[in-house]
């Protein structure tokens, strides 16, 4: 049995409904609960930031009432300061935005916490994880995207990962406390990595949606060793 380098650190699943059945939302996110996640990740795509369009605001604000659990919205359009009022009105409780998708990150940012809500930035793996330094404190969780954001079920790039590594470099530099997430290619395959590098919520969809036995493979996301 390998040795458990997460021991004493809390590790988040966080399943996506991007891998779930769309005709039944409410079932993929009732689904996401009780296979034993700790957030709902929903994915907003404008096919403009991304080649793809999923939904708005108004399948947040309905699928609001269907979890008890802590919606983790990510915002992957362009122009996200239009859309932090409604986003955060639907239901969001974290709400994260593209560095690449708005040039004043801060302003955004700090929108969304006079909303009441958890800030979040996101990066796409082209984006070092430098260029986030100075927004790092306005922030409650960062988001490395270990695919190019668009689809579900797409295989991981393991550079990404490096990322992780140095945000919680940067995290114990500074002394902050914000979670760091890890989103694409995550399953039972790689999950070891991503845990060895740091990361703290782990955002799966096809690895839960397509399983036979979903809360199985919760339990072993939060626990491969």
């Amino acid at each position: 049995m390998t040795a458990n380098p997460t021991r004493g650190r809390k590790i988040y699943i966080a399943p996506s409904v991007l891998s779930a059945d769309f005709g039944s939302l409410a079932d993929g996110v009732r689904l996401g609960e009780s296979m034993g996640g700790d957030f709902i990740h929903l994915d907003v795509m404008d096919g403009s930031f991304v080649p793809n369009i999923t939904f708005g605001p108004k399948a947040v604000h309905d699928l609001r009432p269907v979890s008890k659990l802590p919606f983790d919205v990510h915002l992957m359009i362009t122009r996200p300061e239009s859309y932090v009022d409604v986003f955060c009105d639907a239901g969001a409780d974290y709400l994260t935005i593209h560095y690449e998708a708005t040039i004043h990150v801060h302003r955004v940012l700090a929108a969304i916490a006079e909303k009441g809500k958890k800030p979040g930035i996101a990066i796409v793996p082209t984006t070092p994880a430098e260029a986030l330094r100075d927004v790092l404190p306005f922030v409650k969780i960062v988001l490395v995207m270990t695919v190019n954001p668009g689809f579900g079920g797409q295989t991981i790039i393991p550079r990404c990962l490096k990322k992780v590594q140095t945000l919680a470099s940067m995290r114990a530099e500074e002394g902050l406390d914000f979670l760091i997430e890890v989103d694409g290619g995550i399953n039972r395959n790689t999950i070891r990595e991503a845990l060895r590098a740091g990361s703290d919520v782990i955002v799966a969809g096809a690895a839960l949606y397509e399983n036979a036995d979903p809360a199985r493979e919760v339990a072993f996301l939060k626990n491969p060793w």
